[in-house]
């Protein structure tokens, strides 16, 4: 995402921002616009449109696809996070597999999976996002303080018209990532108490409104300002191009996994259908 934020990079960047955040109001809206009724998870909204049947084919296979991949990109990352702080803090240890850190970063999940329900978690959402911003703040004052490399080149890294193509369906691909949360939308909103003089998408869109500000706090700075200082040879995960000063990035990294082990368990709380409350 970072390294196709020229002109029209920004353009997308503000757009995906813009349309994503429309599309979240849509689902707000939608979560009681059928009188008397909620629609808590996202397959009994495509079941009321589509039928009872055609709404779990067309609904449920599409979350799925985005929820697996969406999980096992957090624990890649939550596992390379880990083992960035382990490389940087003991640098005369021995090396270790990338696939080891995952481990450890999968097993914290074994613990938290048994908490029952969406609130019994929101400390640890609360936590997620408050480092989520504070490791964002980190790497773009860290890139900005390390200045523009010497020899840095903003055009596009393929040598072909393919490779850009195909480049630029990645980033759109990270861009729809970085957005994420409109397949647990609906599940938040089934916590929050509902009546019809006061219902559920007043306080609901509040939040959304909040958390897509705090998304855009997060991402605009280190994705202008990593692609300012590092042109088109910054890493995916701009931590990684960062290594001085140790302790911040150190911490930084830390961050990173307190906030994947959060976002992660929001992503899957709501799989178990007993846990909605």
């Amino acid at each position: 995402m970072i390294r196709y934020c020229r002109g029209p990079g920004v353009v997308i960047l503000v757009l995906s921002w813009i349309i994503t955040l429309y599309t979240l109001w849509e689902m707000v809206e939608m979560h009681e616009m059928v009188p008397g009724k909620r629609f808590d998870r996202y397959h009994e909204l495509g079941q009321h449109v589509f039928g009872e049947k055609l709404g779990l084919w067309i609904v449920v296979p599409q979350q799925l696809i985005c929820e697996v991949g969406m999980n096992i990109v957090y624990m890649v990352t939550g596992g390379k996070s880990l083992q960035k702080v382990h490389d940087l803090v003991c640098n005369n240890c021995k090396t270790m597999k990338t696939s080891y850190f995952i481990m450890i970063f999968a097993s914290v999940h074994f613990v938290l999976a048994h908490l029952p329900n969406f609130n019994s978690i929101s400390g640890i959402s609360l936590a997620a996002a408050v480092m989520s911003l504070s490791y964002s703040t980190i790497a773009w004052s860290a890139s900005a303080h390390k200045g523009i490399q010497e020899g840095v080149q903003y055009g596009y890294n393929a040598t072909t018209q393919l490779g850009t193509f195909f480049n630029f369906i990645n980033a759109l691909g990270e861009l729809a990532f970085a957005y994420a949360g409109h397949n647990v939308v609906l599940e938040i909103q089934a916590t929050i108490p509902s009546s019809p003089k006061k219902p559920s998408k007043g306080p609901m869109w509040k939040g959304v409104l909040i958390a897509y500000l705090v998304v855009a706090l997060c991402y605009f700075p280190v994705a202008l300002i990593g692609y300012w200082m590092f042109g088109n040879a910054v890493s995916d995960n701009i931590l990684v191009s960062l290594n001085k000063p140790t302790w911040l990035i150190v911490m930084a990294n830390f961050f990173v996994v307190i906030h994947l082990i959060g976002s992660y368990q929001v992503c899957n709380n709501h799989h178990f259908p007993s846990k909605i409350s």
